[in-house]
């Protein structure tokens, strides 16, 4: 059998599983429904937003979307959303 190789978080999770420390829910169907619309209000794009932008940051920024396989856009818009709610964190590529 192939070995995956985990990066730290998921080394973590699957130590906190393996712990026992994750329990099941006991109304899964309910919390699934709750956190479905959740995503559904966060992912609402009901503004536009017109911004300039150099040649490069914008074939820098389609490329990376092509590597992670979604438009560009998309790309843009949960980058903005991450650094508006607080959760940005930048990664070093390479």
């Amino acid at each position: 059998m192939k070995k995956i190789k985990l990066d730290k978080e998921e080394n973590e999770l699957l130590e906190s599983y393996e712990r026992g420390e994750w329990v099941p829910l006991k109304n899964s169907k309910k919390e699934i429904q709750k956190h479905r619309e959740y995503a559904r209000n966060t992912l609402k794009k009901n503004k536009r937003v017109n911004i300039r932008i150099s040649a490069k940051d914008l074939e820098d920024i389609q490329t990376i979307a092509l590597e992670e396989a979604i438009p560009y856009q998309t790309l843009m818009a949960s980058v903005l959303h991450k650094f508006a709610s607080g959760r940005f964190v930048e990664k070093k590529r390479g």
